[in-house]
Parts: structure tokens; C-alpha cells; sequence
């Protein structure tokens, strides 16, 4: 695999390293930073989705409560306005996560207009990874309106505009598993070198002593013990990555209903071991397409959450379905979060979760107010605690909500974490050259 894990200790800086403006030299790579792109369908209830309070000092609504356990981790961003060029239901939202107007087809088909997000990101990290990125899918119904194009065949798609290929998650945990870890070989279990460089370090320090002034030798000191600490750490550490078992998940209906809770576990813990291992850095995950026929029979619901949506905003089915998605996007932050890395970070403080919705409110297929949720600081990036971003408060319209700014400008700040040098996302109406600079550290 792709990425090694030895370990590279060095000495403290010494006033003999200083140069003459007392700025110390450093060096080394950067450490791997992770992009995850989620999507639900259908939409939200804006009253009971968004928050009241904005900046740092905000609480989770009463749609997003179960999202506190790691809401720390957690920048939102709402009252942004998709600037797709046109529209007909639920394909122009799908803009919110490439910045282009989609490409019409005819009827209620539509194509892609340009690369998502995850996929440019996948560029620009190139061949550092065994695996460029994985597509996972956990509901398997499909559309019942008759919507085609790879605007709904998938939500990542690779490629130029006019030459793109879509990108077919697959929903079923075991063929995740094959395609991630088919032929990969765990690294052997390398405590020993690691602890041999740290013998060697303790000798360089004894002779270095020898040869240092009263200043120099006190802080070589405290290396020395920190030194030992580490050795400590990494005696007690596990391999650096352990090859997980095959997943007995396979996404089979039970009675004829989907196991959803089941199935996001199984594909958020392969992506977590994916980033963990470092196989891949980009995943994207597709919960349920719009406009389909996914009911949600763990929460007794009574018909499609598609058809709920269209009942208006406070039909209960469609209110607890909402809730319902915000479980189960919690469940795969926690996963996230519960993955420890060697060097004592979890996976939420080096990840960046875009994730989104192809519309504010379900029942009139408005891209206007489109929330966005983007987890984890990939490596303080992003503000930690995070902030509620909030481009322009509310009319308290559910038709037709107002809005602001432009969305393609949270898809630019994304992207300049992994490409410091991007100027622009997107084309057309959508394009951004603007970064959301509200929610960066």
C-alpha cells in the first residue's frame, strides 16, 4: 500500500539551530487529509432544521439534535442560494455538490454538468493512494417518477464537462470490501524500528550533550524525556493498521425492508479503516436517491419518504424521517470519530464531510436555502468548535425561502484544503471564485 508508517523523531530546536532572525527550520510532509462527500434526498423542514442562533455561540435545531455527539465538529451552513441555470425537480439541487448547471436530457432526465467535489479532490491528491476513492450506496430503491441521466445514477462523477464518467457506488458492504482491500497487504508490525530510531535518538542526544551549553542541555533534557514517552506510547500501540475482517453485511432486504442501520454501519466502518489505512482519502457516500421508492420501516414510517416530503413540510412522516437521516449521518461521524490514528487524532480531526440535500424544502424542490453540514476540521482547517454560518436569516417562507451568496463557495473552500492554488469551481451560473472564508480556522 501507499504511504509508509515509519517513524521520524528528531531533536528540539536548539539555539544552534536558530538562524540569525530566530526562526526555527522545520521540514517534512504534510499528514494525510481525508474528504468524505454525503448525500441525503428530499430535502429538510427549514423551521425545525435550521438553528435559530448563528456564529459560535448556536445550538443544534430540533431536526439536527442527533448530531450533539459530535457537534463540536460540526461548521453548518445555511440560507445560501444554488445558482443552477435551470430547473425542473429534484436534478438542479444535485449543483450543490459540482457547482454546474446539470445537463438537460429531455423529460425528467438529466446529466451531470462537471465533476463533484470528491472527485476534483481526488485530483489533486493524484496517485498518493492505492485506491483513488470509493462510491457507497445504502438504499437500493430506485426512482418512481421515471428521473434518469447520471444525474441520478450517481453522485460523484469524474472527469471534464462534456467528457464525464459517473462514478456507480455500490451498496453492497462485502463488494466495498473487495474493492478497497482485495489485494491489499497490511505493513508488517514495525514496533521494533520504531523503537530502534528511538535508541538512536537517545545516543544522539548523549554525545550531542557533550558538546552544548547549560540552555541546550536542559532542553535536550526534557526531550530526552519526552523521548521516553513515546517509546512508552508506541510499545503499548497496536500494528499501525490491521487488515479489518470481511463484513457479513450485505445489504439484503429482510421481510422485504431495508436494514438502512445496518448497512451504514457496515460501509462507515470500511471507509473509516479505508482512511485509517491510508488506501484511500476520498469517499462518497449516497444514502437514499431522490425521488425514490425508500421507506423507512425502522421508524414505522407509512409510505416513501419522497411521497412524505410531498405532504408538506410538518407531515410527520417526513419530520421523522428527517430526524431519522440525521442518525444516521451521526452514526457514520461516530464512526469517524471512534477511529483512532497513531499519532492520537480520530478521524473527524483529519476529515472534511461535505454534506448536503438536492433541496431546502421537499415539497416545492426549492434550491433556495439548501443547508449545508460539513463535519470534521480536516487538520484545523475548518473553525473547531465549529460555527452555524448563516448567509441571510429566513423569511419564514417554506415555498419559497429566501437566500444568499452562492453554494459553490463552500465547494471552493473545501477544495482549497486539499489545493491551496484553486482559484475557481464550477462554470456557469454556479461558479465560484470566492471561498466561504466564515467557517475556516
Amino acid at each position: 500500500m501507499a504511504g509508509g508508517a515509519s517513524v521520524a523523531v528528531g531533536l528540539p530546536l536548539l539555539e544552534a539551530m536558530l538562524n540569525e532572525s530566530g526562526t526555527a527550520l522545520a521540514g517534512g510532509g504534510a499528514l494525510p487529509l481525508r474528504f468524505l462527500m454525503y448525500y441525503w434526498a428530499d430535502g429538510v423542514n427549514i423551521e425545525r432544521f435550521e438553528p435559530t442562533q448563528t456564529g459560535a455561540t448556536w445550538s443544534l435545531s430540533e431536526q439536527m439534535a442527533p448530531l450533539e455527539p459530535v457537534k463540536d465538529y460540526i461548521n453548518l451552513c445555511t440560507g445560501l442560494q444554488n445558482h443552477c441555470a435551470d430547473q425542473i425537480t429534484h436534478h438542479e439541487g444535485m449543483t450543490v455538490f459540482n457547482g454546474y448547471s446539470f445537463v438537460y436530457q429531455g423529460g425528467l432526465s438529466t446529466d451531470a454538468g462537471g465533476p463533484t467535489i470528491d472527485q476534483v479532490i481526488a485530483d489533486a491528491i493524484g496517485d498518493q493512494t492505492p485506491v483513488r476513492s470509493v462510491q457507497v450506496r445504502v438504499s437500493k430503491r430506485e426512482s418512481t417518477d421515471g428521473d434518469g441521466g447520471t444525474t441520478v445514477t450517481a453522485i460523484s462523477h469524474r472527469g471534464s464537462p462534456g467528457n464525464l464518467t459517473p462514478q456507480i457506488p455500490q451498496a453492497n458492504p462485502v463488494e466495498v470490501f473487495n474493492y478497497l482491500f482485495g489485494n491489499f497487504m497490511p505493513e508488517v508490525d514495525d514496533h521494533s524500528e520504531r523503537t530502534y530510531v528511538l535508541d538512536a535518538v537517545k545516543e544522539d542526544v548523549a554525545r550531542l550533550k557533550m558538546r552544548l551549553g547549560t540552555v541546550d542541555k536542559q532542553r535536550l533534557d526534557a526531550h530526552l524525556t519526552s523521548v521516553n514517552e513515546l517509546q512508552t506510547k508506541i510499545n503499548a500501540m497496536p500494528p499501525s493498521c490491521v487488515l479489518p475482517g470481511a463484513p457479513t453485511e450485505t445489504n439484503a432486504d429482510v421481510g422485504g425492508e431495508e436494514q438502512i442501520t445496518s448497512v451504514v454501519e457496515a460501509h462507515a466502518q470500511l471507509i473509516a479503516y479505508a482512511f485509517a489505512c491510508d488506501v484511500t482519502r476520498v469517499a462518497s457516500f449516497l444514502f437514499k436517491k431522490f425521488v425514490s421508492s425508500t421507506i423507512f420501516d425502522e421508524i414505522n414510517a407509512t409510505n416513501m419518504h419522497h411521497s412524505a416530503s410531498h405532504n408538506g413540510p410538518e407531515d410527520i412522516n417526513y419530520r421523522n424521517g428527517i430526524v431519522y437521516i440525521m442518525e444516521r449521518l451521526a452514526q457514520t461521524l461516530q464512526v469517524l470519530r471512534n477511529t483512532e490514528e497513531v499519532n492520537g487524532d480520530n478521524l473527524l480531526d483529519s476529515t472534511i464531510v461535505y454534506a448536503s440535500t438536492d433541496c431546502s424544502t421537499g415539497n416545492t424542490h426549492s434550491i433556495n436555502r439548501q443547508p449545508i453540514i460539513l463535519a470534521g476540521h480536516g487538520r484545523n482547517y475548518l473553525a473547531y468548535p465549529g460555527i452555524h454560518y448563516q448567509a441571510t436569516p429566513w423569511n419564514g417562507s417554506h415555498p419559497n425561502p429566501n437566500a444568499a451568496g452562492n453554494t459553490s463557495d463552500v465547494l471552493l473552500t473545501c477544495l482549497q484544503a486539499f489545493d491551496p492554488e484553486a482559484s475557481s469551481i464550477g462554470g456557469g451560473a454556479p461558479q465560484s471564485n470566492t471561498p466561504l472564508t466564515a467557517v475556516l480556522a
